[in-house]
């Protein structure tokens, strides 16, 4: 049974005449704005502090305050470019407290924000002239430091948007003393369209990218034509573009793109997958994949010579 409406102006539930005894409460904070402030007690002013990059702070941040003053942006491109369909999905995780001070820091030396309004000199951000290899979407960065301690002349510019990895990966170079490795921050299309040079990069890394296995999806998958033709315009001939996944649908579409593409030829003379090379680690994900069952396929192609010189 429904309950009788109240009319407006009648408290429900009581007997007229009866009056209800208020509970007492506290002040409340909505109350203290409104109350007199008590007089404070006379003191010197206490300097504002103001933080100096590069070093670690911890406080609690007030309403649009940046995360990590030092650190990576939010959307470091902004609205500057076309929006377009993105092969990514930022995701919003738990950052530990080592990965918070790695980010303040160690971004301001190693880190860089892909805002897409300069042409970055490569050899001025790792300070040498060692060969440059790309690496879109490094998950948390363990694999990443480990190809980075192996090969110690080769440089990587790793690229993801997850800031925990970010983090982390700064972490690990930094306890390996790896001076080889730059973490980049936003999109790697606005990075290779405008920010990096013909011809600049040796190499170029994407390992277990998402797969996006509904059909419909399958239009925001990373490696498409259009996708490697922009590469292949910032690799020197004879750079190696190496792929790897688990999702064999997407490695059979990888296959017939970069097979199909004019401007790379397989490194393998039956045309088809390659064994996983040793300089690759075996990460925890993939390893985890194998135990479930899953296959794993590389694929190395090499970039070739350009068709106009």
């Amino acid at each position: 049974m429904t309950p009788a409406r109240c009319d407006v102006g009648l408290r429900c539930g009581r007997r007229p005449g009866k009056s209800r005894r208020r509970r007492k409460i506290g002040v409340t904070v909505s109350d203290s704005l409104n109350l007199p402030e008590a007089p404070r007690p006379a003191t010197a002013a206490a300097p504002r502090s103001s933080h100096v990059p590069g070093v670690s702070v911890r406080h609690s941040r007030a309403k649009g305050e940046p995360r990590f003053p030092d650190g990576p942006k939010a959307d470091p491109a902004g609205s500057h470019f076309e929006r377009r369909i993105r092969s990514f999905q930022p995701r919003r995780s738990r950052v530990t407290a080592g990965q918070a001070d790695a980010l303040q820091r160690l971004w301001p030396k190693w880190g860089l924000d892909i805002d897409g309004q300069r042409v970055i000199d490569l050899g001025e951000l790792f300070g040498d002239d060692r060969p440059v290899v790309l690496e879109i979407g490094f998950g948390m960065g363990e694999a990443t430091a480990r190809m980075a301690a192996g090969d110690t002349g080769t440089n990587i510019l790793a690229v993801d948007v997850h800031t925990p990895g970010q983090g982390n990966l700064l972490n690990l170079a930094d306890q390996a003393g790896l001076s080889n490795v730059r973490v980049a921050n936003g999109d790697a299309i606005i990075l290779l369209r405008e920010m990096l040079t013909p011809d600049s990069l040796d190499g170029l890394r994407v390992y277990f990218p998402d797969p996006w296995p509904k059909k419909r999806h399958h239009k925001r998958r990373l490696i498409q034509p259009e996708f490697l033709t922009l590469a292949a315009s910032r690799l020197r001939p004879g750079a190696v573009v190496h792929c790897a996944t688990d999702w064999e649908p997407y490695a059979e579409q990888m296959l017939e793109v970069l097979t199909a593409h004019p401007d790379f030829e397989n490194t393998r003379a039956d045309g088809g997958f390659a064994p996983r090379p040793p300089f690759r680690p075996l990460t925890r994900f993939e390893g985890q994949g194998l135990e479930k069952g899953h296959v794993v396929n590389d694929l190395l192609f090499r970039r070739v010579p350009h068709r106009d010189r």
